[in-house]
């Protein structure tokens, strides 16, 4: 292992981009699953005959099992190894969407659902074991910055494909084609991908109580809950809240929703090296206070201002990923960095992209979708004078 971090050392950044590019493929596909029901939620809900607070335990569903899956992961790769969990992650994703394709019954959906979030839940530590193995730590921020490219050209083409696809097919049928798509992943990385071949560290009790002795993971808990609620949290319910709040034609919500994201590729990247060159800390700060604000505006304007607000948005809440994982790979030892990973992120998912969507989908079916957003944005703020307290490993206190 150290033998082969001295030998990719001497490489330029621009040699790694290859290796990288199978990451991001499935990457992409396993954040293209869990996403795309934000935009086919008005057809789900339609179809389905279900109500806002309905539709938002759907997406809590999800949340739920990837937190689960994301906790268990350290178990799954130290027995797979990285390299066999991201290929199992990617055919069980296809599984999972298949199985919600065909379902009849609800209960079934709710069940596939569920599947889909754990599976994807496999992915993630061992994706950023995998990367950070293959990449020079100098080079961390803007690895992970085009890693984030994945979720950030999936935010943009899932409501494209929605669209384009519910020409054709049903909303079942969409979930259906990115199920083979999966699969389709799957076997090319099996194929063609690199790196991963080393186990991972399973939560083992002393493990958790390493990790939980540090106060700032359980701030990395917070963070991401801030980081993924503004994200994603904002973007599974802003097409309804478009179409049901605003009285928005669905084809033009989906249109504004990808829109909105094209300009955050470039902020990911950004954001990466503006990570290496002032630090993890001071663009988390900038990122919570620009997020924040902006986030609460979408429940405070309306007419074009609105419009103008959730373009906004999304730019400026992409930037939070690069710098919280850049400091989320430094708050312990790199023994324990995937495990950190396993319990922090799947916290977040759950408040972030499970709870804060849940809770704005309840506040929307009592009329109140407003608030939501406001309420969102003041607890990110909250984040700005939070980061004092992150320590990072081996960091002077």
């Amino acid at each position: 292992m150290n033998d082969f971090k001295e030998e990719i050392s001497k490489y330029s950044f621009l040699s790694y981009l290859k290796p990288l590019s199978f990451l991001i493929g499935i990457f992409f596909m396993n954040f293209l699953g869990r996403i795309v029901l934000s935009p086919l939620m008005p057809a789900v809900e339609k179809d389905l005959r279900l109500g806002h607070d309905e539709a938002g335990s759907l997406f809590f569903l999800i949340s739920f099992g990837y937190c689960a899956g994301l906790f268990f992961s350290g178990f799954i790769s130290s027995w797979l190894h990285h390299r066999k969990t991201i290929i199992l992650s990617s055919l069980a994703i296809g599984g999972a969407l298949l199985m919600v394709g065909f379902s009849p019954h609800l209960w079934g959906i709710r069940v596939g659902l569920l599947f889909m979030g754990v599976a994807a839940g496999f992915y993630l530590p061992s994706g950023i074991a995998t990367l950070t193995a293959m990449v020079n730590p100098r080079h961390w921020g803007k690895a992970i910055a085009i890693h984030e490219l994945a979720p950030n050209l999936g935010f943009i083409i899932a409501p494209l494909i929605a669209e384009v696809l519910l020409g054709w097919f049903s909303w079942r049928g969409v979930l259906v084609i990115l199920g083979v798509a999966s699969l389709a992943m799957g076997f090319i990385f099996t194929l063609r991908g690199k790196g991963g071949n080393f186990p991972g560290e399973a939560p083992r009790w002393r493990t958790l109580q390493i990790v939980s002795k540090e106060p700032s993971f359980w701030l990395m808990i917070l963070f991401f809950s801030f980081g993924i609620g503004s994200s994603f949290g904002v973007y599974s319910m802003v097409p309804l809240y478009l179409v049901s709040g605003k009285g928005m034609d669905r084809t033009w919500a989906n249109t504004v929703l990808a829109l909105s994201r094209v300009l955050t590729v470039g902020t990911s990247i950004l954001s990466g090296w503006i990570t290496d060159h002032l630090g993890a800390k001071k663009t988390l700060k900038a990122a919570f206070l620009t997020t924040g604000t902006v986030t609460a505006l979408i429940g405070v304007v309306s007419g074009d201002w609105i419009i103008l607000a959730i373009f906004i948005q999304p730019i400026l809440a992409t930037a939070f990923f690069p710098a919280g994982f850049a400091a989320l790979a430094r708050i312990g030892s790199d023994k324990i960095k995937n495990v950190a990973v396993s319990l922090t992120v799947p916290f977040g998912f759950l408040i972030g992209g499970g709870a804060i969507p849940a809770g704005i989908g309840f506040l929307g079916e009592w009329g109140a979708f407003d608030l939501g957003f406001i309420l969102l944005g003041g607890l990110v703020l909250t984040g700005v004078f939070l980061v004092r307290y992150l320590r990072f490993f081996n960091e002077p206190t």
